[in-house]
C-alpha cells in the first residue's frame, strides 16, 4: 500500500486553493472592468443626447442607453400602479408577465429584491425595482469561500496532525516492543543455557561447575530480567521523584557500565567521569535517569566499537537552576541523514538496531523529568546534553 506524504498532500491543497481564489477573483475584476467600460459608454450617449439638436438621434441614445443598461446583467422589473408588471429583464427565471402565474412569480422576486435594494420611483406610478449587479453577486461568495477553504485547510491539517501522531504511536510501540523483546532475550537466553547445563551429570558439565556456582549465575539472570520487567513498568507511568544525587546516579551507573563495557567493545574504550562534588539536587525518579543515561552511552559503545577510543561523562551546574549533564565519545559523529531525527522511535544508523534507545531517553528526560536532551553542534566526535532542573531551584 503507497504511504500518502500528508505534508506533500497540504502543501498541494493549499496551492490548488490559493489558485482557484486568484482565478476567481481575476474574473472578478475584469467583470468590474467591464462594467466601468459600459459606465463610459451610457456617459458618452447622454452626452451626445444632450449637446444634440436632432431629435432621432436624441431617440437613438435612449435605446442605446436602454440596450446598455439591460445589457448590464442587472435584475430590473418595471411596475405600475397597484403593483403590476409591467416588463422585467434579466431575470434569474423565465416567466411571462402577460399571465397571472407570472406576474405572481416575478412579485414574490420582487419582495426579494426589495429586501437589499429599495425601489426606485413613484411607488402610485411607475416605479422599478432593481437586483445587484453580477459582480456584486459573486463578491458575496468570497467571504463563503475564504472561510470554507480555511475550515478545509484547517480540517485537513488537524486530519494530517491526528494521522502522524497515531503513526508515531504505534511506531513508538512497536520500537518498544522489539526493544523489551531484545533485553528479555538475552537473559531468558541465558537461563535456557543454565537449565541446560543442570540436566548434565556434575561430572559432565564444563568447567567442572558446580550448584552454588550455577544458582549464582541464575540469580543474576533473574535480577536482570527484574529490571528490565521494572524499567519497562515505570516507563508506561508518571513515576514518584525524589531529591536524587547526580553524583551518586552516575557513580551507580559508572560501576555498572565498568563490568560491562569490555563485553560490549571489542577494542579498548576508556570511561572517564567527572562530576564535581558540591552540586545541586535533581528531582528524579533513579532507576528511570540510570536507564536514559545507559542509553547514551551503549549510543556512544556502539559508535566507537570495532575502533576504541573514550567515553567523557561529566556534569556542571548552570545558572543555580539546572545540572548538565554530558556524555561526549571521540567517534566518528551523528550521519547527517539522522541528525535531525536522531531522537525520533525507530531512526538509527546501525544495521541492527531498533532506534529506541535515544527515544526512550528523551521521554524520560522531557517527559518525566521536564529536562532537556540535544545533540551538541561543534564538537568532535557526538556530544549529547542533558538538563536536568535543580531540586531546590
Amino acid at each position: 500500500m503507497m504511504r500518502i506524504k500528508w505534508p506533500v498532500a497540504l502543501a498541494t491543497l493549499f496551492v490548488v486553493l490559493l489558485g482557484w481564489y486568484l482565478v476567481y477573483t481575476a474574473s472578478i475584476v475584469s467583470q468590474v472592468r467591464q462594467n466601468s467600460q459600459l459606465l463610459s459608454r451610457m456617459f458618452v450617449e447622454v452626452q451626445e443626447g444632450i449637446i444634440t439638436e436632432d431629435s432621432g438621434r436624441q431617440l437613438q441614445a435612449l435605446v442605446n442607453l436602454q440596450s446598455m443598461v439591460t445589457g448590464s446583467g442587472v435584475p430590473l422589473v418595471l411596475m405600475g400602479p397597484g403593483d403590476i408588471v409591467l416588463d422585467a429583464v434579466n431575470l434569474p427565471f423565465e416567466a411571462d408577465p402577460d399571465t397571472d402565474a407570472g406576474q405572481a412569480r416575478i412579485r414574490a422576486y420582487v419582495r426579494r429584491l426589495d429586501l437589499r435594494n429599495p425601489p426606485v420611483g413613484d411607488s402610485t406610478a411607475q416605479h422599478i425595482h432593481y437586483g445587484d449587479t453580477p459582480e456584486v453577486e459573486n463578491l458575496r461568495w468570497i467571504p463563503w469561500l475564504q472561510a470554507g477553504g480555511l475550515l478545509l485547510t484547517v480540517f485537513v491539517g488537524f486530519t494530517v496532525i491526528r494521522y502522524q501522531r497515531r503513526a508515531e504511536s504505534e511506531k513508538a510501540w512497536t520500537s518498544m516492543a522489539r526493544e523489551l523483546a531484545h533485553q528479555l532475550g538475552t537473559p531468558l537466553s541465558s537461563l535456557a543455557g543454565w537449565l541446560e547445563v543442570l540436566r548434565l551429570a556434575p561430572a559432565e558439565r564444563p568447567g567442572d561447575l558446580r550448584d552454588a556456582e550455577i544458582a549464582e549465575s541464575i540469580g543474576e539472570d533473574l535480577e536482570r530480567l527484574e529490571r528490565i520487567s521494572h524499567r519497562f513498568e515505570l516507563i508506561g507511568r508518571d513515576p514518584e521523584l525524589e531529591s536524587l544525587s547526580v553524583r551518586q546516579i552516575v557513580g551507580d551507573l559508572e560501576r555498572y557500565l565498568a563490568a560491562r563495557i569490555p563485553r560490549l567493545s571489542r577494542k579498548g574504550v576508556e570511561l572517564v567521569v567527572d562530576i564535581p562534588s558540591g552540586l545541586p539536587r535533581v528531582m528524579g525518579n533513579e532507576v528511570l535517569l540510570i536507564w536514559a543515561l545507559e542509553n547514551v552511552v551503549k549510543n556512544a559503545l556502539d559508535a566507537l566499537a570495532g575502533r576504541g577510543g573514550k567515553i567523557t561523562i561529566y556534569a556542571r551546574e548552570v545558572g543555580g537552576k539546572w545540572v548538565s549533564l554530558r556524555i561526549r565519545d571521540t567517534g566518528p559523529g551523528v550521519d547527517p541523514e539522522v541528525r535531525d531525527k536522531i531522537f525520533e522511535p525507530g531512526v538509527t544508523s546501525k544495521s541492527g538496531g531498533w532506534g529506541v534507545g535515544l527515544s526512550l531517553s528523551r521521554r524520560i528526560v522531557e517527559g518525566v523529568h521536564r529536562g532537556r536532551i540535544e545533540l551538541l553542534e561543534g564538537f568532535e566526535g557526538t556530544t549529547f546534553q542533558i538538563r536536568l532542573p535543580a531540586a531546590d531551584a
